[in-house]
């Protein structure tokens, strides 16, 4: 139990910072976290453990993200029943200070830029990014990814081009949106993600 304390005090911060990055939501991060510890538990001592870890994480927040697009096909699904039974879907509270829904929504807008320029990566180059924030070294990564060491560096430079590339791309798409409409409408990011 030693082994696991440590490992816990040592990386449970930088992981759930991670993982937090990767799903947006620090109580999932929390869970998956959680679960990455619990399959430490299980499996014993490992040679590169931050990276194993990472691997984990990862694996999991693929998992989880995968579960959560069956579930919300399956609300929209019973939502459109419910619309073609002529029942009503309740909206949520619009609030009532312009100001703070104006800088509310500017937020909202320019997080969900930020996520979909992330999430426009290639999986590979997405993660590479994510851990290198995180401060996994190089040889982490590779071992977390499968790549080779010496691909790593190229793997992160093209990530970083590509993300500034998605996110340039996302903000004048989005202007334009909000210019035609008057108001900020939805945007199709390349790789077909939606953002409100």
């Amino acid at each position: 139990m030693d082994q696991l304390d440590r490992l816990f005090r040592e990386y449970h911060e930088p992981l759930l910072r991670y993982l937090t990055r990767r799903l947006g939501d620090r109580d999932a991060a929390e869970e998956l976290a959680q679960e990455t510890f619990v399959r430490a538990m299980r499996h014993g001592p490992v040679q590169r453990e931050r990276a194993w870890l990472f691997a984990v994480a990862s694996n999991l927040a693929r998992d989880d993200a995968r579960r959560s697009a069956r579930t919300r096909h399956r609300l929209t699904l019973l939502r459109n029943e419910l619309d073609a039974e002529g029942g009503e879907a309740s909206e949520p509270e619009v609030l009532t200070l312009e100001l703070q829904r104006e800088a509310t929504a500017d937020r909202v807008r320019e997080q969900a830029l930020a996520r979909a320029a992330v999430d426009a990566l290639a999986e590979r180059d997405r993660l590479a990014l994510l851990m290198r924030e995180e401060g996994l070294d190089y040889h982490e990564i590779a071992a977390a990814l499968g790549l080779s060491v010496s691909s790593v560096g190229t793997t992160l430079s093209r990530a970083r081009r590509r993300l500034m590339d998605v996110y340039e791309s996302l903000q004048r798409e989005s202007a334009r949106a909000t210019e035609g409409a008057g108001t900020g409408g939805a945007v199709t990011a390349r790789g077909g993600h939606d953002v409100a």
